[in-house]
């Protein structure tokens, strides 16, 4: 993984072509909420298929807790719908056929020449593409736990959302005056 890419740094805001052929910005995806990102080997991958499957049974908690999740995989638009319609996902795939995430991230598994793969890599994002935390998944066990996950998630929620604690002070005060703090969302999508 490139040097820069780490704990506190911005994460490249890449332009891919999602599973419904649309152009798509991770910024845009994100919006204002924490991210799960998955850089994903492909659908040829038995882990990975493990993987999103483990995410697709957590995905009702990820989608009612204001949290985000994109998959990039290097398979083309067919193979990222069978993928994704094979594990249940209920969120965004991106396809990366010209491997510039895997080449920009400096992140080519090398032992697999023939499929040309990303290494597998999980990161929890902070609203703003900040990493929060990297989990190299090139064995199974470096992939992060949906218990994992989970507390992730909830430290970087403690730490972005001012109203975490509703008995911190000032927070009554602002919900009897222009509530902002409280809800930060103009629209939900």
């Amino acid at each position: 993984m490139r040097a820069d890419i780490v704990p506190g740094a911005k994460f490249p805001d890449y332009e891919l072509t999602d599973h419904t052929r649309t152009r798509r910005h991770l910024s845009e995806l994100q919006g204002i909420d924490p991210m799960i990102l998955i850089l994903s080997r492909g659908h040829f991958c038995p882990k990975d298929h493990q993987q999103h499957l483990e995410l697709a049974a957590f995905y009702p908690k990820i989608a009612v807790s204001y949290t985000k999740i994109v998959t990039i995989a290097t398979d083309n638009i067919l193979e990222i719908n069978e993928f994704r319609d094979a594990v249940g996902a209920q969120w965004t795939f991106l396809s990366d056929t010209a491997r510039k995430v895997q080449q920009d991230l400096d992140i080519q598994e090398y032992t697999d020449p023939f499929h040309n793969p990303m290494i597998p890599h999980t990161l929890v994002l902070e609203p703003g593409l900040v990493i929060h935390k990297i989990y190299n998944g090139y064995w199974f066990w470096g992939r992060p736990s949906p218990e994992e996950l989970r507390q992730d998630l909830r430290e970087v929620m403690r730490k972005t959302r001012p109203d975490w604690d509703l008995s911190a002070p000032g927070l009554r005060e602002n919900w009897e005056g222009n509530k902002t703090l409280h809800y930060p969302y103009k629209e939900r999508k």
